[in-house]
């Protein structure tokens, strides 16, 4: 492993009030795929600018390797000043880098090159940016909530696309999915500190809650020990006034480390207000077409939606997927078809532009609708302040507007007011935006429990994998398909649904061409060999053995010291970890052949 191409030693930063960051580090080497998590408003956008370069710290040590090429992936880009979006994209070009690439990425991700950045939605200029910053094939990226604003198919295709380059990565995104295919290390930044673990982000929460859990027998501990000398101090024989004093002083210093200990920001409590249950039949529709004087968006399509239900609605930007929400719960008519609402709904609707909250209105009137400091929530009524709490909302933000709020607390308090209405059938359109992790797990489980109807709009795979029952997925030319299951499932079925057409079609021209079957029956009886199995089967562990090598070669190269100290030693070290993570990759591919070779063997 070479010397890091970018650190950030001891970076303090205060804005005011409470440090954003009182120590942090970050340490990126040639190559490293590192994600960076942490609660919203924890500093991690922060964070990431001060490694771009942008923000100043207040204390600490940036430094970045001569030469070394940064791209900054901003979550909210700014194009003005560019006459096109290929202008936009080729102003990202250094010297060296091929000019070919701002088109062929611009075209990847559905654009021209000749729009006008005016003119672009949240989406398409997020696509630009992406452009911008991929096209050189930096040393390192540095990407804030990449897959904001993007739809299903340009997710899957920027994860291909970050997964192909040799840059460095550091990642900041609230989509499970995304962070645990590509993540190779894990910063969680907390408190203002951060902690590393050489391991991705699918093992990130197991070790989070560890450590949470070590800190509070610490502070038990901390408690007991303070509960001990304040006894000692009213119980205890006096003895000396020297050593009174001193432990009089002791006692001094851990009440001020008990109350200066940073503890965790508080969970998000959510309490869903249910309201009378519903028919058994939610939603029938039957032969729907729509469209708005172009191709259609609904063609000829029906469904029926029971109580319980909780369908997720899928397809690419433009697809129609809230024309679809909309017919399904009766907000527009359809042009032809019928589409029958159940007995004794109450919808709750959660929009994907949070367009329902008024700027100039202030927390507090926001959720209880103004003349009241109370909001009924589960039949009970309960003090706004307090329910602002359970939302991770201070008092003092009570009569703060809603103009100000950044865009995850928008989510949390777009949630809040919807769940606080009565409701037998949730309508969430884009939930998940802006929401950070634990809010949604929290959120995942509240619908898992609700009693009632659920239909969602999401680009977030893990998400509906978690809460759907059943996917629509749009097909093109206004068709729709519901999917058993959750994102994942509806993936397996599509293969397999292509896979078996394809079978068919082959049948087919068989049939009709009078082939001889014997060939395909002799590659139908090929099975793997000695060699192939005993290869399959022993792969795993030895890219086991050599993950543990790399990540014990990582954690002795991450001492600042080592390279001053020896550095023989850490070029040593360096040689031994770029081959074993060398033998490792050739063993993955190796796994995946064969395991893929197994697989079409099988059938």
């Amino acid at each position: 492993m070479a010397p890091p191409l970018l650190f950030l030693r001891d970076i303090h930063l205060t804005f005011g009030g409470t440090p954003t960051l009182e120590g942090a580090d970050i340490s990126i080497a040639p190559g490293e795929r590192l994600c960076l998590v942490g609660r919203n408003g924890s500093g991690k956008s922060t964070l990431l600018k001060i490694a771009a370069g942008l923000i100043e710290a207040d204390k600490g040590e940036r430094f970045v390797h001569p030469g070394a090429t940064v791209r900054y992936l901003p979550q909210e880009p700014d194009l003005t000043g560019y006459a096109t979006t290929l202008a936009y994209v080729e102003a990202g070009l250094g010297p060296g880098d091929e000019p070919y690439r701002a088109a062929y990425l611009l075209n990847e991700l559905g654009l021209t090159g000749v729009e006008n950045p005016a003119n672009l939605s949240g989406g398409e200029a997020r696509r630009a940016a992406l452009a911008r910053v991929l096209a050189p094939e930096p040393d390192i990226l540095l990407l804030d909530e990449p897959t904001n604003h993007l739809d299903l198919p340009a997710i899957e295709w920027l994860e291909k696309e970050i997964g192909s380059l040799r840059s460095a990565l550091v990642l900041i995104s609230h989509d499970r999915r995304f962070l645990e295919n590509l993540s190779r290390a894990t910063i969680w930044l907390d408190r203002g500190v951060t902690r590393r673990m050489d391991r991705g982000f699918a093992f990130f929460e197991e070790w989070r809650d560890q450590v949470l859990e070590e800190e509070e027998r610490d502070r038990q501990k901390l408690d007991r020990k303070i509960v001990a000398e304040e006894h000692w101090v009213r119980y205890g024989v006096t003895a000396r006034r020297k050593r009174n004093v001193r432990r009089m002083a002791n006692l001094a210093a851990l009440r001020q480390e008990r109350r200066d200990a940073r503890r965790v920001a508080g969970t998000v409590r959510m309490t869903l207000t249910e309201g009378e249950e519903s028919g058994k039949l939610v939603i029938e529709a039957v032969g729907v077409n729509k469209d708005w004087g172009g191709p259609p968006i609904v063609k000829d399509f029906s469904i029926r939606v029971a109580r319980g239900d909780r369908i997720g609605i899928v397809g690419p930007n433009g697809a129609g997927k809230t024309t679809l929400l909309n017919l399904l719960t009766g907000v527009i008519p359809p042009d032809s078809g019928k589409v029958k609402l159940g007995a004794s709904l109450e919808m709750v609707t959660l929009d994907q532009r949070r367009e329902s909250l008024d700027p100039e209105t202030t927390l507090s009137d926001t959720l209880t609708g103004g003349g009241s400091d109370y909001v009924e929530v589960g039949g009970e009524r309960k003090h706004v302040v307090g329910y602002m709490r359970d939302f991770l909302f201070s008092p003092e933000q009570a009569r703060t507007p809603v103009s100000v709020l950044s865009g995850g607390e928008r989510g949390r308090l777009m949630l809040a007011r919807a769940l606080a209405k009565p409701s037998n059938l949730l309508v969430l359109d884009e939930p998940t935006n802006d929401l950070d992790l634990e809010t949604l797990d929290l959120l995942q489980e509240m619908i898992g429990d609700y009693q009632g109807t659920a239909i969602v709009i999401s680009h977030d795979r893990d998400f509906l994998d978690r809460v759907a029952t059943s996917i629509l997925m749009s097909e093109g030319d206004g068709r729709w398909t519901e999917y058993a299951g959750g994102y994942s499932d509806m993936v397996a079925q599509r293969g397999a649904g292509v896979a078996r057409k394809v079978a068919e079609k082959a049948e087919a021209s068989k049939e009709s061409t009078a082939l001889p079957a014997a060939p395909p029956e002799r590659a139908a009886k090929r099975k793997l060999s000695f060699k192939e199995k005993h290869a399959l089967e022993t792969l795993p562990k030895k890219i086991d053995e050599l993950a543990a090598k790399a990540a014990s070669l990582h954690e002795r190269l991450a001492d600042p010291a080592l390279f001053a100290k020896d550095s023989k030693k850490f070029g040593q070290f360096s040689h031994d970890l770029a081959k074993v993570e060398a033998d490792k990759a050739k063993a993955e591919e190796e796994w995946l052949a064969l395991e893929m070779l197994r697989e079409e063997l099988e059938g």
